[in-house]
């Protein structure tokens, strides 16, 4: 059961690890390996450079971290670039995904070398479900409206971006964000994952409760079923960016360590 955020903040621990979590949801699943490798995927709208923050947080506490370029083409394509760092990895590895990239790893985390699971603000869809069905059953986020198509490539719009979707951003960081921008293909969107690595991995999930990308109650309903260590962040859809240390606290947890 999920609890309320101030049932949560009377039961911190102290200490500087403790400042960086919020909203324990449920005991942090067991089994995962001990990691110094960190894969990150980036979802739509964005590219690798979203996990600078994060990266160099991972970086400084000693491990080998690897932000991947997703094609935006097909989720087929997506999992395969991520398979392939993946496969470069020595030993046991956390694999992160952002947004639409819950999708990629949850495909693509039932690569042996992936000892645990982290959603950021994600998608995590069951195997062969219809995720644009699920989402369906919540209410729409706001972000949805500000989808511009070019022929088959989409974006968001400025105004979306900067409202929507970096919403706690400074705006001269967020312009930035928004000028690096990679279009993605509509196929994409097709795709359905065939097998959910989160049904056998351990798995974390940091909800952005301020989120007008994907509706803050599917990110909970979705971390609930899978049985994940969630906190909640009061952060907008890019709280790899506004919360960077927390987020990087979620990751170094499900990587076995403590700081």
């Amino acid at each position: 059961m999920m609890m309320t955020r101030r049932a949560f903040s009377t039961a911190m621990v102290a200490g500087a690890a403790s400042s960086l979590l919020s909203n324990r949801s449920i005991a942090a699943p067991a089994g995962a390996a001990k990691a110094r490798n960190v894969v990150l995927a980036h979802g739509l709208f964005a590219d690798g450079s979203c996990w600078s923050e994060v990266i160099a947080r991972l970086q400084a506490a000693g491990f080998h971290a690897t932000a991947v370029q997703n094609p935006l083409t097909t989720l087929p394509e997506a999992v395969s670039a991520v398979e392939r760092v993946l496969a470069r990895q020595d030993g046991p590895t956390v694999l992160v995904g952002h947004s639409f990239a819950g999708m990629i790893i949850t495909e693509a985390g039932m690569h042996p070398n992936v000892s645990a699971l982290v959603y950021v603000a994600a998608r995590a869809p069951d195997a062969d479900e219809d995720y644009t069905a699920l989402a369906k059953t919540f209410p729409a986020p706001p972000a949805a409206a500000g989808i511009v198509f070019d022929d088959d490539e989409g974006q968001l719009s400025e105004a979306a971006f900067l409202r929507d979707f970096a919403g706690d951003l400074p705006e001269a960081r967020a312009k930035v964000l928004y000028a690096v921008q990679a279009p993605f293909k509509k196929n994409l969107l097709t795709g359905k994952t065939s097998q959910a690595a989160w049904r056998s991995k351990p798995s974390w999930y940091a909800v952005s409760t301020e989120d007008r990308t994907i509706n803050p109650d599917l990110e909970r309903f979705m971390a609930k079923r899978m049985g994940a260590r969630t906190i909640e962040l009061k952060a907008s859809h890019l709280s790899l960016i506004s919360h960077p240390d927390e987020i990087t606290q979620l990751i170094i947890e499900a990587a076995g360590r403590r700081t």
